[in-house]
């Protein structure tokens, strides 16, 4: 059992980041169903006690891909190849985890969900102080995040069973070695009893 302190769900969002088809689809097919299964009670409960959703998708625009330099390890394969278009179903949140009026939504063009878009600003705007973090790959968008956020004073929550890689041993590390030092690390089942309603 985590030995996390309770969240208050007045000061926290949940940031599901990279939930899209194109990117579930790197993984295992019954990871992806466990995931999605698993992050719809999440996104449901954490609702329920008046907890902020904020969603993070990857996308390209003509100009995004123009701007990326060949340079970019990542990201210049994407532009080469005209990747990942805004528009294309597959880079939209998949359908099982769809966003609700008043819920933050962001795109980003690069690994991290803070770094390319106005998701800080947002958060602060509503009075966001704690993070629980999940996403697809645990050594891309989670990982960059988790650094960004620590680095930005928020209290981190990594939500280890909302968090995959298609990368097993990485996935470990991280989640076992890396994020500990900078965040709680709980799981779904966990989460329920540490959001508590003032």
């Amino acid at each position: 059992m985590s030995t996390a302190p309770a969240l208050d769900p007045a000061h926290t969002a949940l940031l599901v980041m990279d939930y899209q088809p194109a990117i579930l689809a790197l993984l295992p097919e019954g990871d992806s169903e466990a995931l999605l299964g698993r992050m719809e009670k999440v996104i449901a409960d954490v609702r329920a006690k008046g907890g902020a959703i904020a969603y993070v998708r990857v996308g390209f625009t003509e100009a995004d891909w123009a701007a990326i330099p060949p340079t970019n390890r990542s990201f210049a394969p994407i532009a080469q190849h005209r990747l990942m278009h805004h528009a294309d179903r597959d880079t939209a949140v998949h359908e099982r985890l769809a966003p609700q009026d008043g819920d933050i939504i962001v795109r980003k063009v690069r690994h991290g969900g803070l770094s390319t878009t106005d998701l800080d600003q947002r958060l602060r705007e509503h009075g966001i102080t704690t993070l629980i973090i999940a996403g697809i790959s645990t050594s891309g968008v989670v990982l960059s995040t988790v650094l960004d956020a620590a680095d930005r004073d928020y209290r981190l929550y990594v939500l280890a069973d909302g968090v995959a890689d298609p990368d097993p041993e990485v996935h470990d590390v991280l989640l076992h070695q890396v994020f500990p030092s900078r965040a709680h690390i709980l799981e779904a089942a966990e989460l329920h009893t540490l959001l508590r309603a003032d």
